[in-house]
């Protein structure tokens, strides 16, 4: 009895503590760790901290960086901060990276997910959470502000079809964070001013707009010339292609082309990437196309008509359905009025646009880019099977297998 309640005071007393290093920090961190913490290594060095956006919500997102150990903390958009892997330890969430020379990044940082897109602003709860968090892990592994820095400064690519050579512009992932408002806001008075690794030639220029954003900002306030630069945002024009605007998912049918003339393309539509006219505007998986319809999750019938389920929608590209003999069609391809004659069991999907089918040559990560395990991205098998986008694994994916994406 003795020995019991002394573990309890113990437990107690432990608890009691960490609530006051919280408070003392003004900090408040839910302790929410991923199943991977126990198993990594204790990380050698800490030289940085590397700040993401999530790209997606919440719920799916917490839940992918939890299950695979992606990140030390994450900061959702009421400015709640989730402790996912200890910091001492090391997070899998800079992949393929490079920064002054040195690669695996993990091994250096400690990385901070932030519910969000690399193209929208924190939220007010945000700004002072993660403002309060990058201060207290400065003071303890003694940062400095410019080793405070984005995801995208430090993510690199292989050489590809559009670069014989490792090129930085793999990802925009966290780029407003190299904004001077957006870190003076964070506390941040300091940043880098160019990219050691292509002035050093170990990297070159992947992506001439982002290498803007990341260092445009900084040269402008220190009064130093940003020199020539594209611009254009999402405009293909010369020197600026379909990769640099969009990177891996340029292909992708996400990818929507819109062409001087006003005529339209996905990616997966273009085989003849020479002949895009400049002024072409790319709008991004992730980005709110013009026109779109409301999404809803699978259903089936349940004794209600493919009309009742799709509602305005019956006849939207964006709406699939699944034919109880195995075919699917899209709601265009379904003639005004047939809808109502769609047998029963007949399963519909709202808001979705349809990729294809994976191929030897044409995988998930082709056909949706990152989305391709989001828990809103939609498989279905072979045998009729559908899954969710967070529980299947890329590499076993069977080929002939169909893919379905949000359309927003």
């Amino acid at each position: 009895m003795y020995r019991t309640n002394r573990l309890h005071f113990a437990a107690a007393l432990l608890a009691a503590t960490i609530a006051f290093c919280n408070l003392a920090a003004g900090i408040q961190i839910t302790s929410y760790f991923s199943p991977r913490n126990r198993e990594r290594p204790r990380r050698p060095h800490t030289w940085y901290i590397i700040l993401h956006t999530t790209e997606g919500s919440k719920k799916g997102s917490l839940n992918k960086v939890r299950k695979n150990g992606e990140c030390h903390y994450f900061v959702d958009t009421g400015g709640s901060i989730y402790r996912i892997i200890d910091r001492q330890r090391t997070a899998y969430h800079a992949g393929r990276s490079m920064w002054n020379g040195k690669t695996n990044i993990d091994n250096y940082s400690i990385g901070i997910e932030v519910v969000g897109y690399h193209d929208k602003p924190m939220t007010s709860s945000q700004y002072g959470s993660l403002k309060a968090l990058i201060a207290e892990l400065q003071r303890i592994y003694k940062l400095a502000d410019d080793h405070v820095i984005p995801h995208s400064m430090v993510a690199y690519a292989a050489p590809n079809r559009w670069h014989r050579s490792s090129h930085r512009g793999r990802k925009r992932c966290g780029m407003f964070f190299a904004d001077r408002t957006v870190r003076l806001k964070l506390g941040l008075t300091s940043q880098p001013m160019y990219d050691p690794d292509v002035r050093a030639r170990r990297l070159a220029v992947g992506d001439s707009y982002l290498a803007d954003v990341l260092f445009g900002s900084a040269r402008i306030s220190s009064g130093i010339s940003s020199g020539t630069v594209a611009s254009g945002g999402n405009v293909i024009a010369r020197g600026r292609s379909a990769w640099d605007i969009a990177g891996g998912k340029y292909k992708s049918p996400g990818t929507l082309y819109t062409f001087p003339d006003g005529s339209k393309r996905r990616g997966n539509q273009i085989s003849d990437w020479t002949a895009i006219p400049a002024g072409t505007v790319v709008t991004l998986y992730g980005q709110k196309p013009p026109s779109v319809e409301p999404a809803a999750s699978p259903a089936g019938s349940n004794g209600r008509s493919a009309t009742e389920l799709a509602g305005d929608a019956a006849n939207a590209k964006t709406t699939i359905y699944f034919l109880p003999d195995g075919k699917i069609r899209r709601g265009d391809e379904i003639g005004a009025g047939n809808v109502a004659k769609l047998p029963t069991d007949t399963k519909v999907l709202l808001g979705y646009i349809y990729g294809g089918r994976i191929t030897s040559h044409r995988s998930a990560f082709d056909i949706c880019g990152d989305a391709w395990n989001s828990r809103t991205t939609v498989y279905r098998l072979t045998d009729g099977t559908m899954l969710k986008g967070d529980a299947i694994n890329e590499n076993s994916i069977p080929k002939n297998t169909h893919v379905f994406f949000k359309s927003n």
